[in-house]
């Protein structure tokens, strides 16, 4: 099968399109024929190996010590079931299906746990929409639920809006019934506002300190804001949300959960079948849609993930994979 491989650490060069082996579904396992996947921040930085210090050696050992362990990349992905393995029941061949994998999305077939992260697209959906879903969706979902624990009535700052979890993080917590400033390129201005964004600061002009309304949660998708700064905006009470961070964050979040005033809080997003599912629910009821910044072949995997490194992206960079010999699809 066509696919990404990836043999070593380092810039987007380090990718090449060739062909792997076609991967067989085990005892409760499904083989997905992709029809879409993206690039994500996740992803890239995977590629490099860009994690914080603390993270350096967990990376490294669950990924590869000194080259990937696992030659396809790749973690959204949009598609059909193709294959079923021995005892898998809740899934029908020829069933449309999205998720988010550990590795491997990055190729023509996937074979996933039955149990794993994927589960029938949304109704309504192209498989490339379905694909941009999972990555940012599940971790707004996730940091808003249960990290941040928004309430109805909140106010909200969302630092880094416009990438595929910004997007997310802004329409569900209007979702929620939080009142959104979003901080992001002024270009990306219509789309937020669109979005459910009640305020949008440009990034380049405007300085979100400088709010005379204090903000219950300020959530940064990118890791553009320091605690120092931002907690004079914060409520009494207020959250400072980080989602990529370090060994100082995390002494932070326990010093300032131990005293009163505003806290750092930290979080990881996995995302489970139930997860999906929700995700799935909240398409479908009209409080989360898809937003396609890009898309690419599959063929583009150098510059798309030169693109990600950029920080020019908005939404989901999404790669769109036509078999050998088929006509790129519309």
């Amino acid at each position: 099968m066509q696919a990404v491989l990836w043999r070593r650490y380092g810039p987007p060069q380090c990718l090449t399109l060739g062909e792997a082996p076609l991967p067989k579904p085990g005892p409760g396992e499904i083989r997905i024929r992709i029809h879409a996947t993206t690039v994500t921040s996740g992803d890239a930085r995977l590629r490099g190996c860009r994690a914080a210090g603390l993270f350096w050696l967990p990376i490294r050992l669950a990924f590869g010590l000194f080259r990937p362990r696992h030659p396809v990349p790749g973690m959204e992905f949009a598609g059909e079931v193709e294959a079923l393995g021995a005892g898998v029941a809740k899934f029908a061949l020829g069933q449309r299906v999205f998720g988010l994998a550990p590795r491997g999305a990055h190729a023509e077939y996937l074979v996933m746990p039955a149990r794993g992260c994927v589960a029938a697209q949304p109704r309504g959906l192209s498989h490339a929409e379905a694909a941009a879903l999972p990555f940012g969706g599940l971790t707004a979902l996730l940091f808003l639920r249960d990290v941040a624990r928004v309430a109805p009535g909140e106010r909200i700052l969302v630092h880094g809006a416009a990438g595929a979890v910004g997007v997310a993080v802004v329409q569900l917590a209007r979702h929620f019934g939080l009142t959104v400033t979003a901080v992001a390129g002024a270009r990306h201005a219509p789309l937020l506002r669109s979005l459910g964004a009640a305020h949008v600061l440009d990034r380049a002009t405007q300085d979100f300190r400088e709010s005379a309304t204090p903000y219950n949660l300020v959530l940064d998708t990118v890791g553009g804001t320091d605690f120092r700064q931002v907690r004079h905006v914060l409520t009494l009470r207020g959250r400072h949300v980080v989602m990529n961070y370090g060994a100082r964050e995390l002494a932070l979040m326990l010093a300032t959960h131990l005293r009163p005033g505003p806290r750092i809080l930290c979080g990881y997003a996995g995302g489970s079948q139930a997860d999906l599912r929700q995700l799935r629910e909240l398409v479908e009821a009209g409080a989360l849609r898809p937003v396609i910044g890009h898309r690419m072949p599959l063929s583009d995997i150098v510059a798309a993930h030169a693109l990600v490194d950029s920080g020019r992206k908005q939404g989901a960079l999404v790669l769109e994979i036509t078999p050998a010999g088929c006509p790129h699809p519309a």
